[in-house]
């Protein structure tokens, strides 16, 4: 008995079949430094958490596909209340997030109302702390944010202490340092930068400033991803260490192709990956074109108290 010529359904091309949801969506796809090399070489722009914030308030898609953690697609919402933005995955968290609940502060806040505290929340926090915010920053214009702030009233910075602690010795304005920081910087140590340090001897070290200040004082430069760059194309060395999230080498390989990145390892292993960066897959991201979802929505109140400090910041950044 002769059998029936099984049928075989061809194999999907993720890139192929995600390039044409983008393009039948009308969508756009944003891409944080720190997300997967495949994801980032698809994505319209890729960039730090100011980069992507004017990308995402300038965007004519009607689509904003977020690829990056929760907070990011939450401020690409809160600039376009009427776009859909979605993101891969849901869980996308944040430990910065995570470390400054919205309700902690506002009790914090009430109960030291007499000192009228001016709130610079970096960006890496939630809808909700930024409602309770006077201006946001990111690690590449914190500076700029806190030298105009007002000189009358004391400044509380939230959630990350190390960022918090690095912006006071470049503009030496005291501030209150809310107790967060971001377990990812928060492994590189002064030992494991030492360690390689030693293989590398006429490396640069390039570090994020959201890394403790026992790694900060080791560095040649402090700045943020988007900062490395130029930072990178123009520094003479051939070998650099670049000591933040693993995701930044492969952008940093790409525009600076004659140089030689070595990730700077913690104790416990050669490079330093998030967790939550890395749950967003090409599978994902399809997936999320496919059926516009996860969305990221925001009660409209909350949308409105969380936008006057984002848009301060894009004004004060230009």
């Amino acid at each position: 008995m002769q059998l029936a010529a099984m049928s075989s359904t061809p194999a999907l091309d993720l890139t192929e079949d995600i390039l044409r949801l983008k393009k039948e969506r009308n969508a756009v796809i944003l891409a944080h430094n720190y997300q997967t090399g495949d994801i980032q070489d698809l994505a319209d722009y890729v960039g730090d958490s100011l980069g992507l914030a004017y990308q995402a308030q300038a965007t004519d898609a009607d689509v904003i596909v977020f690829c990056g953690v929760h907070f990011m697609a939450e401020t690409a919402k809160i600039v376009n209340p009427g776009k859909t933005v979605i993101l891969p995955d849901r869980d996308a968290g944040c430990s910065l997030e995570e470390s400054c609940p919205a309700d902690q502060l506002e009790a914090f806040l009430k109960a030291n109302a007499e000192k009228n505290y001016y709130v610079i929340a970096y960006i890496n926090c939630s809808g909700g702390v930024k409602a309770l915010c006077d201006v946001i920053c990111t690690s590449g214009n914190a500076v700029k944010i806190v030298d105009q702030a007002p000189a009358d009233r004391p400044i509380l910075f939230v959630p990350d202490q190390n960022l918090g602690a690095w912006v006071m010795e470049q503009t030496g304005r005291k501030m209150d340092l809310w107790q967060g920081s971001c377990y990812v910087h928060m492994e590189f140590t002064r030992d494991s930068i030492n360690k390689i340090k030693d293989e590398y001897p006429d490396a640069v070290v390039v570090a994020h400033p959201e890394c403790p200040t026992a790694v900060r004082l080791l560095a040649d430069e402090v700045c943020s991803t988007e900062k490395m760059i130029p930072y990178c194309q123009n520094t003479p060395a051939k070998n650099i260490i670049i000591v933040t999230e693993s995701g930044m080498l492969h952008r940093l390989e790409k525009e600076c192709p004659d140089k030689n990145f070595i990730a700077g390892p913690t104790d416990k292993c050669a490079c330093n990956d998030c967790h939550f960066m890395k749950m967003n897959t090409l599978e994902k991201l399809h997936a999320c074109l496919e059926n516009l979802s996860p969305e990221v929505q925001m009660p409209e109140d909350l949308r409105k108290a969380a936008e006057a400090p984002l848009l301060r910041m894009l004004e004060q950044s230009k």
